[in-house]
């Protein structure tokens, strides 16, 4: 897999939505030990503990507490095309197809037979989150 300064390394990575991302963040970092290592303007920040992560995000509008909408599951694959191509091929109900970003991910999106979100992500290129208006959270101290 290509190293990206964009995606923690963890291979699953909860996303959980919140209302106020940063009340989150302050929360889940005081009472799990989590620490923060990337904020994405008000609307996203990943948190990592260990060699494994949580993704926070801001909360739709239209999601209501409880829903599916409120948490979803980012996979890292090796080959997001192939990964796409069985998934279709098996029947899967495709939200988002397979697209370049950015933060160096190609990335596509998926709902299983459940309703629940996943979004499975290849690491293409080794961004520096500056470049896309990340932000990179000091860890060292």
């Amino acid at each position: 897999m290509i190293p990206n300064r964009s995606v923690p390394k963890a291979t699953v990575i909860p996303v959980l939505s919140y209302p106020e991302v940063a009340d989150a963040v302050a929360w889940l970092c005081g009472a799990f030990g989590f620490a923060e290592r990337l904020r994405i303007g008000d609307h996203r920040a990943q948190l990592i503990v260990g060699d494994e992560a949580v993704i926070v995000t801001k909360l739709r509008a239209e999601a209501a507490p409880g829903s599916f909408a409120t948490h979803s599951v980012l996979v890292r694959v090796e080959d997001v095309d192939a990964h796409h191509a069985r998934a279709t091929a098996y029947g899967a109900t495709i939200l988002d197809q397979p697209t370049d970003y950015p933060y160096g991910e190609r990335q596509y999106s998926v709902e299983d037979l459940g309703g629940h979100r996943w979004t499975f992500s290849q690491s293409i290129a080794d961004a520096d989150p500056a470049t896309w208006g990340g932000t990179s959270i000091d860890l060292s101290s």
